[in-house]
């Protein structure tokens, strides 16, 4: 059957919504008005509810017009009202978008591809649980033993979690903020929360107790899951400012203090394990594809997090809508295996380490806490993933890591390797163009694959991966090529938060270097404004597009048009095979004072390529007469804390003395103090300048700074995305000092420093 925006239907099924053609407007279901804004029906939060409040008991339909109080059906009564007292509109007001906690929006399933039914969280896990049984769901190891649960363990573990939260008086649409490293617990508490009616809340562990604070307040958080002590100091010095919070649960180590309504991990699964299946059943029963059970913090580095509010739907069809474009295989016929180690605060981690890996029936082993900090080679060598998802910093220490190991080989391995890397990248550059079927092997791949490809992979953990990707960041195409002459294609996916992830995904059939691939099958792209050479902001549309912006239709209005495209604030374009590469960000983008638009991170990639020394570059003009460079030094990385420290990478130090230089610290270097380092990264900048495409694109001035950029010093994301306005501010005295005098740096009017 299929409907127009406006037809009715039950509220059972889902409302199929086709995407409106360029300039068509989508008509709104409000009784008469065919011109409705975002902000109809909208813009108020939801109410505070009562004292006796339900968990989440089945609903009967409310007749178009009543608003008044809502039975609950034939499934055992907990609490006929509904928490935030709110009707439910019938399906024919359903829009596309809506910013209320417990508000349900129109699925977007005509042309969905492929994975066209619209699931809750429960029926698709409760369906792997019963396929997948007896398979191994999670892995992890503590100390030297090995853990694991079994899919149908699982599942009964996120019952009783989901039990248990109920009983410390979870609310439904009421937040359950999880702050920790990833572990079966946080899986467990997540799922345990949606499954309860509540809403799953990943906090990042970087956060301070404010940001806390504020994801905690937004979310109305009942409950709040914390991995150790440290973060529960976090947690005990807002509480008293949380007035929603019920109960905190920590997960890891034993408590060191007895408090009210705090609980181990083990005490809490108790509490509700033995209550009875009706209650937790009725609220299940009662849940719908397309209400929300996750919110998505965003970073909010130009102001406040928005809570991104994703449906069931949203997280369901996504998941299996990836896992068939990737072409995963099915648990059945072969078990994927995932690492989950970046933060599960992030779409990213959460899609790829939760969601797909339960529709496949994959295992997912967990990594250290210090995986970032050098022990994620030791886990992907335990575990042997087929599938390995990383951020462009984990490609890129792993690059210099290499390069670090290689430069201490001996003469006839260096010659050995470079001979490979060059055979490796020509050929699959080759198969790139030509497409994997028609293009032909040489022999000397062959030969090189034995020697080097197969031992590099070993040596990775990386021997039984088919599939290595790249995404949440710009990656360089230097980095790109580097692991390309290896072998190791990484896919780029693109997407965001408000796309449940991913929606365009490169795969061995569909690959170009430096694009992100194309749109998975039910999703469409749509380039807005674009100009002469084709590039506009990507929009997109699909299942896979967000509810809304928690309690901000405002933000929510810029970020879906009133056709119902989600506008991404990215630049794009396609090529004539349409395939899509990025090419800037709007907001990024670097307005000079004489009105040329540029894009900062073609020039700041172009840079790090030049001079191998550089780990960061952050370009600088906007508003300003020309453009300058802020540059750090590739140094080693505290394994506790994860902070730059002062001494060079041995990469670096190798680098330096290829130079002419003695450095073997940063502080030898920045600010101009070492000659040869200083010449080097001129005579960079200037073939960097060459290939400008103006005179106002040209690097003027540059710094080295004295440390590097890193999450803990606040100037990368928890994904390692820069982040431009804190760098900004930061380093205002250093940018300030570029623009009190102007000459362009050329040697003879920017002079080296004195020895």
């Amino acid at each position: 059957m299929q409907l127009t925006a406006c037809e009715s239907s039950a509220m059972s099924e889902p409302v199929v919504v086709e995407p409106p053609k360029a300039g068509e407007a989508l008509q709104s279901c409000g009784a008469g008005d065919s011109s409705a804004s975002l902000d109809d029906g909208i813009g108020d939060t939801a109410n505070e509810s009562s004292e006796e409040e339900s968990t989440g008991e089945k609903e009967e339909e409310v007749p178009a017009g009543d608003a008044a109080a809502l039975q609950s059906s034939d499934t055992p009564q907990v609490n006929a009202q509904r928490p935030d007292s709110l009707s439910v509109p019938p399906s024919s007001e359903l829009r596309l978008w809506t910013t209320q906690r417990d508000g349900e929006v129109k699925l977007r399933v005509e042309g969905s591809g492929e994975a066209a039914d619209a699931l809750t969280v429960n029926q698709m896990f409760a369906a792997a649980a019963d396929r997948f049984s007896d398979f191994t769901a999670l892995k992890w190891k503590e100390g030297e033993q090995q853990k694991s649960l079994t899919y149908k363990q699982y599942y009964q573990d996120c019952r009783t979690a989901a039990k248990s939260f109920l009983k410390l008086g979870l609310e439904r649409f009421h937040g359950v903020g999880i702050l920790g490293f990833n572990s079966a617990e946080w899986f467990i508490a997540d799922i345990g929360a949606i499954l309860a009616g509540g809403l799953a809340v990943g906090i990042y562990t970087t956060n301070s107790p404010e940001a806390c604070h504020y994801v905690a307040e937004n979310s109305k958080a009942n409950i709040i899951v914390v991995e150790n002590h440290k973060q529960l100091q976090k947690i005990l010095q807002i509480e008293d400012k949380l007035p929603h919070l019920k109960a905190i649960i920590q997960y890891k180590d034993a408590l060191k203090e007895k408090r009210p309504n705090l609980y181990s991990w083990a005490e809490f699964m108790e509490l509700g394990r033995n209550d009875p299946d009706g209650p937790l059943d009725a609220i299940i029963s009662s849940q719908k594809p397309n209400q929300c059970c996750t919110l998505i913090y965003t970073s909010g580095t130009t102001g406040q997090p928005k809570g991104v509010m994703l449906s069931h739907d949203n997280i369901t069809w996504t998941a299996a809508a990836t896992g068939l474009h990737v072409e995963l295989k099915d648990g059945l016929q072969f078990q994927e295996r995932v690492i989950s180690y970046l933060p599960l605060s992030h779409i990213a981690a959460q899609m790829v380490d939760i969601w797909i890996s339960m529709k496949v029936g994959g295992l997912t082993y967990f990594a250290q806490p210090d995986a970032l900090k050098g022990s994620l080679v030791n886990t992907m060598k335990e575990a042997h993933p087929t599938a390995f998802m990383g951020v462009p910093r984990v490609w890129e220490k792993m690059q210099e890591k290499m390069k670090s190991v290689g430069a201490k080989s001996s003469t006839v391995q260096r010659k050995v390797a470079a001979w490979a890397k060059d055979v490796g990248l020509q050929t699959n550059l080759t198969k790139m163009n030509q497409s994997v079927a028609a293009a032909r092997t040489p022999f000397s791949y062959q030969v090189a694959k034995k020697l080097v490809f197969k031992k590099v992979r070993k040596a990775l953990g990386l021997d039984r991966c088919t599939k290595c990707f790249t995404g949440a960041a710009p990656i360089t195409k230097d980095t790109l090529e580097f692991f390309l002459s290896l072998n190791i294609p990484l896919y780029e996916l693109y997407g965001m938060s408000e796309s449940t992830g991913p929606h365009t995904i490169s795969t061995p059939e569909a690959f170009k270097l430096t694009s992100c691939g194309k749109e998975i099958s039910g999703c469409k792209t749509r380039l807005h404004n674009p100009d002469d050479e084709g590039n506009g902001e990507i929009c997109f549309w699909g299942r896979h597009v967000f509810m809304g912006y928690l309690d901000m239709p405002d933000k929510t209005q810029e970020a879906i048009d009133e056709d119902g495209w989600l506008h991404s604030g990215d630049l794009g374009k396609h090529d004539e095979n349409g395939f899509l590469f990025i090419t800037g960000r709007i907001k990024e983008m670097i307005i000079t004072a004489g009105g040329e638009n540029i894009p900062p991170i073609p020039i700041e990639d172009a840079v790090k390529e030049a001079v191998p020394l550089i780990s960061n570059a952050m370009l600088i003009g906007d508003k300003r007469k020309f453009l300058t460079m802020l540059l750090t030094i590739k140094c080693q990385v505290n394994v506790e804390t994860g902070d730059p420290e002062d001494e060079l990478t041995p990469e670096a130090v190798e680098l330096c003395r290829k130079l002419g230089s003695k450095a073997t610290r940063v502080s030898d270097i920045a600010g101009g103090r070492d000659r040869a380092v200083h010449a080097a990264i001129q005579e960079g900048i200037n073939r960097v300048n060459e290939n400008a495409t103006s005179n106002a694109q040209r690097i003027q001035k540059w710094i080295v700074l004295e440390r590097d950029f890193s999450v803990g010093g606040g100037e990368l994301g928890p994904t390692m995305k820069l982040k431009r306005p804190v760098v900004l501010k930061m380093y205002r005295e250093q940018i300030d000092n570029f623009y009190k005098e102007t000459p362009t740096p050329t040697t003879q009017e920017n002079p080296l420093p004195p020895k």
